[in-house]
């Protein structure tokens, strides 16, 4: 169970109760219009990945070749050490570049396995919710709203 905040305090007439915070689980209906643009949003993703290790690699070997002008003689060790700690770091971030587009690659994989009117987590929202004293606090926490295309199809649980 997530944790709960206080935000008001409120008596009126009626019953006292709380106003809280809740998750609200967002579900989606997987649909061809839904299949294509989460598609599209990963393939973006990928592409803009390419772009960085691109990037990335042009700068390496820009920032090499400048340090390898600078070299004599004199300082030959120093620069080679430099060269050699350039290109660790930028084989750091082109590994981790890659482990994000390989995931993103599973990503859109599983997207194109996914059935037809099959729901699927889309994340989670916060929310507020009125708590009063004979409520079932577990049940109005286990709150989701199932969309279809965008739209509201469903709000399940307790209000």
């Amino acid at each position: 169970m997530s944790v709960l905040f206080l935000h008001e305090i409120c008596m009126d007439a009626s019953k006292p109760h709380l106003l809280l915070k809740r998750a609200v689980n967002i579900k989606a209906i997987v649909t061809q219009r839904w299949k294509e643009e989460v598609q599209q949003q990963l393939q973006t993703q990928i592409n803009q990945l390419d772009a960085q290790l691109q990037q990335l690699e042009n700068q390496g070997q820009r920032m090499s070749a400048e340090l390898q002008k600078q070299i004599t003689p004199a300082n030959e060790p120093a620069v080679q050490q430099q060269v050699g700690n350039i290109q660790m770091q930028i084989n750091q971030k082109k590994s981790e570049l890659l482990e994000r587009k390989n995931q993103t690659l599973q990503q859109l994989q599983q997207v194109q396995l996914l059935e037809m009117d099959q729901e699927v987590n889309q994340g989670q929202i916060e929310g507020f919710f009125r708590v009063e004293a004979g409520d079932n606090l577990i049940r109005k926490m286990q709150v989701e709203v199932l969309l279809k295309d965008g739209v509201v199809e469903e709000i399940r649980g307790d209000l």
